[in-house]
C-alpha cells in the first residue's frame, strides 16, 4: 500500500507519517512550501525529519518540496481571510492528488486531530476531505496532544519538529476563522480561481528529494 503524506514539518505529520510507516505502508513525504523562507530552514527542518522517518522503512522513498507562493497570493486575494485556511488547504489535497497519481498511490494522510485548531472541527474536515477522490487516512483524529508528542519523542522527530519555522499555513491564519464552512460556498470562492492553471504551473516547479 502506497500513500501520499502531507509533512508539514510539525509535531503531528511526522506522528501521522511514522504510524503509516509502523502499517506497513509505502510513504512518499510531500511538503508545501513558501519560497521566500530561508531555504536553510527547510532542508534543516522538513528534510531532516523525512530522513529520520525513511529510517523506519526498508524501502526507498522521496521527499516533494512543493512551492506555493504563488498560489498563496492568489488565494489571499481571492478567498475573505476566514475561509483562506480552509480553500489553502483543499488546493493542497488536490496538488497531492497530482502526486498521488504520479506515485500510483492509494490515499492521502493527514496530521489532522479533532478540534486541536480551528480548521479541524467536523465541519471543516468534512469540507477539506471532500477535496480529495482518493481516501484522506488520519491516524491521529481521536488521539490526545500528550501522547502524539510521547510518539514523536520515542521516534526522535520531535526535536526537530519543534524548530522555529513559519510553515506555508502560518500566513493564511486568520483572527477569526471559520468554523463551520459551507461546501457550496467554498467551491463558489474555489471558482475564482484558475486552479487548473495554478496547480498545474506549481507542480512543475517541485523539488523531489530521494531518501535516504
Amino acid at each position: 500500500m502506497k500513500v501520499i503524506s502531507l509533512l508539514s514539518g510539525g509535531i503531528d505529520s511526522a506522528v501521522s507519517s511514522y504510524l503509516m510507516l509502523k502499517k506497513g505502508a509505502d510513504v512518499v513525504f510531500v511538503h508545501f512550501h513558501n519560497q521566500t523562507l530561508q531555504k536553510k530552514y527547510v532542508e534543516n527542518k522538513v528534510v531532516k525529519t523525512a530522513k529520520i522517518l525513511s529510517n523506519f522503512t526498508k524501502k526507498k522513498t522521496q521527499l516533494y518540496l512543493v512551492p506555493f507562493k504563488q498560489l498563496q497570493q492568489e488565494i489571499i486575494k481571492a478567498v475573505p481571510a476566514r475561509y483562506r485556511m480552509i480553500v489553502y488547504r483543499r488546493v493542497m489535497f488536490k496538488i497531492a492528488e497530482e502526486i498521488l497519481k504520479k506515485e500510483k498511490a492509494k490515499g492521502l494522510v493527514t496530521g489532522d486531530s479533532l478540534g486541536q485548531v480551528a480548521s479541524q472541527t467536523l465541519d471543516n474536515l468534512q469540507v477539506l476531505y471532500d477535496a480529495a477522490k482518493k481516501p484522506v487516512l488520519t491516524p491521529l483524529l481521536g488521539m490526545d496532544k500528550v501522547d502524539i508528542i510521547n510518539i514523536a519523542k520515542e521516534i526522535k522527530t520531535f526535536e526537530t519538529s519543534i524548530l522555529p519555522y513559519s510553515d506555508c499555513c502560518s500566513f493564511l491564519i486568520a483572527k477569526h476563522p471559520e468554523t463551520k464552512a459551507k461546501l457550496e460556498k467554498i467551491k463558489e470562492m474555489e471558482s475564482k480561481l484558475d486552479l487548473q492553471k495554478l496547480i498545474k504551473e506549481t507542480l512543475e516547479k517541485a523539488k523531489i528529494i530521494p531518501l535516504p
